[in-house]
C-alpha cells in the first residue's frame, strides 16, 4: 500500500516531464524569454482625442466646421452642401460631394444626423444618404431606426451586400457615429483582382460589419463587378434629403 501511494504521489512530475519532452523534442530547455521580444521598430506615438470620436493628433481633418473648402462637386466645381452650425447639410438638388483628397487604406470617423421626418416618409425615403469609400462602395447612412426596408440596405448596411449585424441606431434627431477601417482592393498589373477590399463597421460604437469582403462597388440595380483603380475620394451621396455630417477624420492605414 506505501508503495502505491508513494507512487501516485510521482505520477503528476512524471506527467509534467513527458509534456515538457512533448512540447520541446528531445527534452530541450524552452528558449529564453527575451528571444521571443521585440524592440523595434517603436511604434510612433498619437495622442488620442480628449473625447471619444475627437481626431487624434495624427488625423486628416476633413471638415473643419467652417467651409467645405476641403469638399468639391463629383460634376466638378464647388460643392453646394449648406454649413450650418458647424455642420455640412445636403440641400436639395445640390448634387454629391466627394473629398479633393484621395485615400486607399483608412480608419474614417465620420457622424451624421437626420432630422425628425413625418410618418409618411418610409422605406429607403427616410433620410437617405450614404458614405462612399474610394467614391465607390458605399455604407448607407437612413434611418431605419423603427423603418423597416430591405436589411442590405438599413443604416450600417455595405449597400445591396451585407446587411449589419445589428440595428444600432439611435432616434432622430440624435446624431450617429459611425467609425470604419477600410483596406482597398489589390489588382494585379493585368487590372484582375488580388484582394477585394475589406471592411469594419462600427454604428455608435457597435460592430454592424466584420472584415467583410466587398464583391465590388456598390449599385441600386447592377450586380459588383471590380474593376481596376486607385486611390479616390470619400464621397457623401446626396439624396435630396436634408442630412448634416459633422466631425469628419481619417488616418492612412
Amino acid at each position: 500500500m506505501k508503495k502505491l501511494v508513494a507512487l501516485m504521489a510521482l505520477l503528476p512530475l512524471t506527467t509534467g516531464a513527458v509534456l515538457a519532452q512533448a512540447t520541446y523534442p528531445g527534452g530541450n530547455p524552452p528558449p529564453k524569454p527575451e528571444l521571443t521580444e521585440v524592440w523595434s521598430p517603436v511604434p510612433p506615438k498619437v495622442e488620442p482625442g480628449r473625447m471619444l470620436g475627437q481626431p487624434p493628433s495624427d488625423a486628416i481633418i476633413l471638415f473643419n466646421g467652417r467651409d467645405l473648402s476641403g469638399w468639391e462637386s463629383v460634376n466638378g466645381g464647388a460643392a453646394q452642401w449648406a454649413v450650418e452650425n458647424g455642420e455640412m447639410v445636403d440641400q436639395p438638388k445640390a448634387g454629391h460631394i466627394q473629398t479633393r483628397q484621395a485615400f486607399g487604406d483608412v480608419q474614417l470617423h465620420i457622424e451624421w444626423m437626420i432630422p425628425v421626418l413625418p410618418p409618411e416618409r418610409k422605406g429607403q425615403d427616410r433620410g437617405n444618404s450614404g458614405v462612399y469609400l474610394q467614391g465607390l462602395y458605399e455604407v448607407q447612412v437612413l434611418d431605419t431606426y423603427d423603418n423597416p426596408t430591405y436589411v442590405n440596405g438599413e443604416a450600417g448596411a455595405i449597400y445591396k451586400q451585407s446587411a449589419p449585424l445589428v440595428n444600432a441606431l439611435k432616434p432622430a434627431p440624435n446624431w450617429q457615429a459611425y467609425d470604419i477601417v477600410y483596406y482597398a482592393p489589390r489588382f494585379y498589373k493585368d487590372g484582375t483582382l488580388a484582394e477585394p477590399a475589406r471592411i469594419t463597421v462600427l454604428l455608435n460604437g457597435v460592430l454592424v460589419q466584420s472584415n467583410f469582403a466587398i464583391k465590388g462597388p456598390t449599385d441600386y440595380r447592377m450586380l459588383p463587378v471590380y474593376k481596376a483603380h486607385g486611390d479616390g475620394p470619400i464621397m457623401l451621396q446626396a439624396h435630396n434629403n436634408a442630412v448634416r455630417y459633422r466631425n469628419i477624420w481619417v488616418r492612412k492605414l
